[in-house]
């Protein structure tokens, strides 16, 4: 059993030892955040975890606050957060036990990375996350400390909890900005920041939502790959809008790939593309297209700065470029019914899976998190790589998301996910759609095979 002693104030629970993994390559992570609220650590948490999921690293959030509220409805009011208010610290130390608990369990069952949300502003806290994480279960841990000084970040913050946090749902929203600030104090009255001098640990401190950014011992791919990550990310308000080149002359006929040029629908849809976006006033705006024909002539009239990125062009489909899916079951019906059957993983031959796309966008999704308001003119495979990734899709989700034609998708990140809202412009288009058949299996009638293409003339 462990050997753990924290203070007596602690609840604890007895853990079994799992041995010393931290040298092992591909051993587990936990990565712990650290500060006072409405410093974006939910919003650090959440968006590190729909990226490192997006990347392939199963990964999760435990919140907890989660854990809180089901345990009790008394934080309601700022004062269950004094420190001097014992029967509450109980109840939130075991809630933090539970919550360290379930991540480590299920990071035993297989998880890779956990993302441990809370405040742990206290060095005995830390102490004790370490000797649960490192000690007790032989992982590597790396700590993440959000630190704000700036007025109107924090301001922009405790608005953002104000209106989101599960916290003060059905709650009058002034009185929970007065009690959310008081909470505030209180933790602020035992805060401790991070000290390499005190806790010897791997961390990364960011500064005011990026502005600085200080990193001590991090070890591995994985901790690179955070540190790297979170380096680029900013909280400042902005929006990313995604829309789908206008109808080409291959989308009409029905054909996938191929680098033609707009039907008369997407000229048009082109024109009312540009007035619409004129007609949003959104400040700097940079807009983002492949090199493909259709989103360069789509973008064309929009007055904004342009920028013609390779790794947006759509995914490639090798040997099936230019066919229709009725051409493609008739020649390659193996392969038609492999795709179906895994469609995220199926490589074109000679081409590309939706698993390479998405590597192919991580540069993209690494620039977006730097930028401020950003308009991509793209393709069906590439938006619903975007789009998985800020709404937190998996996998097997992704390759079926819908992204019709002649439809601005406009994406608002918030502290606790990702809004999503949809304007069809005024342009007829083909739906180029077509869902996961029932029936995958190769030895499938042809009706059963396509029974999901789209109508196309």
């Amino acid at each position: 059993m462990s050997s753990i002693r924290p203070n007596s104030n602690i609840v604890t629970k007895p853990f079994p030892i799992r041995g010393d993994r931290t040298n092992f390559v591909n051993c587990p992570h936990v990565i712990a955040m650290v500060g006072l609220p409405a410093r974006g650590k939910t919003y650090i948490a959440k968006k590190l975890t729909r990226y490192l999921n997006w990347i392939g690293i199963k990964t999760k959030v435990f919140n907890v606050g989660e854990y809180r509220r089901q345990a009790t409805e008394a934080y309601k009011n700022h004062d269950f957060f004094r420190p001097d208010n014992k029967e509450a610290m109980a109840i939130r130390n075991k809630c933090a036990i539970d919550a360290l608990n379930d991540m480590c369990k299920w990071l035993d069952e297989g998880g890779e990375v956990a993302v441990y949300d809370a405040t742990n502003t206290t060095y005995e806290r830390r102490v004790l996350i370490h000797n649960i994480v490192c000690n007790c279960f032989g992982l590597k841990l790396f700590f993440v400390e959000s630190i704000c000084d700036d007025p109107e970040i924090i301001e922009a913050n405790i608005i953002e909890v104000k209106v989101h946090s599960p916290d003060y749902q059905n709650c009058n929203k002034d009185e929970a900005l007065q009690d959310f600030v008081k909470r505030i104090e209180h933790y602020q009255m035992s805060y401790q920041t991070l000290n390499e001098e005190k806790e010897n640990y791997s961390f990364m401190k960011i500064y005011n939502a990026g502005e600085k950014v200080i990193v001590h011992r991090h070890e591995g791919h994985i901790q690179s790959r955070v540190v790297y990550y979170l380096m680029n990310i900013h909280i400042t308000p902005r929006s990313i809008y995604l829309t789908r080149h206008g109808e080409s002359l291959l989308n009409v006929q029905g054909r996938i790939g191929g680098d033609s040029d707009l039907s008369d629908r997407g000229w048009e849809y082109s024109r009312i593309l540009a007035k619409f976006i004129e007609e949003q006033k959104i400040p700097n705006l940079h807009v983002w297209t492949s090199q493909m024909k259709r989103t360069l002539q789509t973008a064309k009239g929009i007055i904004a700065p342009h920028e013609c990125w390779k790794a947006l062009n759509e995914i490639d489909a090798g040997i099936c470029e230019e066919m229709t899916y009725e051409e493609i079951f008739e020649k390659y019906p193996e392969d038609f019914a492999a795709r179906d059957q895994n469609k995220f993983h199926y490589r074109y031959p000679r081409g590309e899976s939706y698993e390479d796309l998405v590597a192919r966008l991580e540069p993209v999704i690494m620039e977006l998190e730097r930028q401020h308001n950003v308009l991509i003119v793209g393709h069906q495979a590439v938006l619903r790589c975007l789009l998985a990734y800020y709404l937190d899709k998996k996998s097997d989700e992704l390759p079926y998301l819908k992204v019709p034609l002649h439809t601005v998708i406009k994406l608002t990140p918030v502290a606790y996910g990702c809004e999503k809202e949809e304007f069809k412009l005024p342009v007829d288009a083909v739906d180029t759609h077509r869902d996961r058949p029932e029936n995958c299996e190769i030895e499938r009638s042809r009706e059963d095979a396509l029974i999901t293409v789209p109508l196309h003339f």
